[in-house]
């Protein structure tokens, strides 16, 4: 691969983490920034990647990070123009961002995490364990910069989703209206991406990914086997099922729930994202049932293509995610949802024992006249192997995205707290672009009614196939 350097960074930077993605992202960071391993700290709570950061000659500080010292021990590394690179899990988000507002370092982290239990504590209502409350108290932040000034630039969620996904979505937007008008132009504004998508009559958008990785080594009984954390994984799909809700849907779930605070764009169920499946396609994998797990951009890019008329809401797509894992992670959610939700005690990052396979990740318009449209990438291992090392193809779909964002920020150290909607979709997808393997854009004829009632007669509204209640599984 090239050894571009997209930019220099002249502080120091601080790797909270150093599970897959950490790992992933070291040598990118690297390769493409103008900085010195010496720049670089890794603190993270076990041993966990410490050959990985002794090949690059970088510092590792073995410390787990408790509501107790969070602060003397990032206070030791971080202070005005450094960079806080959070790829954690059971570390707060918000308190990070607050730390480094207050020290005038940079931040980006690829989910707003809360701090040990904030997931799965049953004395925290649901909506409480969401990540619309997550978002809400993040983006909270905002309003509590003294003076003018919007602060050190601080991205959320910037990984592949939430992130990427939000540059795919503005990708195929255009590609659609292209495709009916060759002279359409990028919307210069939130409010112009949220008119686009009504013109073009996008019911829904679904993150539709399709893991087909295989390992030499198949999943153990009482083992949680996946292609990326474990833990990340567990605490996601522990959480309640949601989505950002859309203005054409007229069937409220019997489970579902509407929150009482903040933006109003989604809507969460009571069940979990790991016992939650949805309807979906995929280009090569084609119709498939994908799990409901709760995202960040499932809200984020709900609320941001929100067209209103004052506080009237005239128009938002339905917006969720619909992953299919890799099998033998979908073996260990079967397990994991007969043993009560308990997570397994022996889990495996599947990683160098991958012998073939592909994540087709991408984003699903549902509604536009000519039929669906994903857009997306299709990463294989072998490919994901040749770009980047300590990589697979699903990590690297983090990775490369992480390594955009913590470009974009050096570009914009003062725009405050961001969301993947607010960044340069252009300037991210050209620094992405060689680690995502083949970027494609396929038209398809799918809807969730074709062939239901071949089997079974069923409850559908036929009248608008893009129904969220056409598209889950019950």
């Amino acid at each position: 691969m090239p050894d571009n350097k997209h930019t220099a960074f002249p502080g120091r930077l601080v790797i909270l983490g150093f599970g897959s993605i950490g790992q992933g992202v070291l040598p990118l960071l690297l390769r493409h920034i103008a900085l010195k391993p010496d720049q670089i700290t890794i603190i993270t709570a076990e041993l966990r990647g410490h050959e990985v950061a002794a090949e690059y000659g970088v510092r590792f500080v073995e410390t787990a990070l408790t509501r107790e010292n969070y602060r003397p021990v990032l206070q030791r590394w971080l202070g005005p123009g450094d960079f806080l690179l959070n790829v954690s899990v059971d570390v707060s988000s918000v308190a990070l961002i607050e730390l480094c507002r207050e020290l005038g370092a940079l931040y980006l982290d690829t989910c707003i995490e809360p701090w040990p239990g904030g997931y799965t504590d049953p004395n925290l209502p649901p909506a409480a364990r969401s990540n619309y409350a997550l978002r809400e108290s993040a983006l909270a932040l905002r309003s509590k910069q003294p003076g003018d000034s919007l602060g050190p630039t601080a991205i959320l969620t910037h990984g592949a989703n939430p992130g990427l996904v939000s540059h795919f979505v503005k990708r195929a937007l255009l590609d659609v209206a292209r495709d009916a008008d060759p002279g359409t132009a990028a919307p210069a504004d939130r409010a112009g991406w949220g008119q686009l998508a009504q013109r073009l009559g996008v019911r829904a958008i679904h993150v539709a990914e399709r893991d087909t990785q295989v390992s030499r080594i198949p999943k153990a009984p009482g083992e949680f086997v996946n292609t990326w954390s474990i833990d990340g994984f567990f605490s996601e799909g522990s959480q309640p099922a949601e989505l950002g809700w859309g203005t054409h849907e007229r069937h409220f779930p019997g489970d579902g729930q509407r929150h009482d605070f903040g933006s109003q764009a989604a809507i969460y169920l009571l069940r979990p994202g790991a016992g939650t499946r949805v309807r979906s396609w995929t280009p090569l994998e084609g119709p498939y049932h994908g799990f409901l797990i709760t995202h960040g951009e499932s809200i984020s890019i709900a609320d941001y293509l929100t067209v209103r008329d004052g506080e009237r809401v005239l128009y938002r797509p339905t917006c969720h995610y619909a992953y299919h894992p890799c099998d033998d992670a979908v073996l260990s959610l079967h397990e994991l949802a007969g043993k009560n939700w308990h997570l397994q005690h022996h889990k495996r990052l599947m990683m160098d024992e991958i012998v073939e396979g592909i994540d087709e990740l991408g984003v699903l318009l549902l509604g536009p006249q000519k039929g669906v449209y994903w857009y997306g990438s299709r990463l294989s291992i072998e490919e994901a192997r040749r770009v980047a090392p300590h990589n697979n193809a699903t990590s690297l779909q983090v990775t490369a995205p992480v390594l955009a964002g913590v470009i974009w920020a050096i570009e914009h150290p003062q725009r405050g707290v961001v969301e993947p909607e607010e960044l340069d979709f252009a300037r991210v997808l050209e620094i992405c672009r060689p680690y995502l393997g083949e970027l494609v854009g396929v038209y398809g004829d799918w809807t969730p009614l074709a062939d239901r009632e071949r089997l079974f007669p069923e409850d559908l509204d036929r009248d608008d196939p893009w129904q969220f209640k056409n598209i889950r599984v019950v």
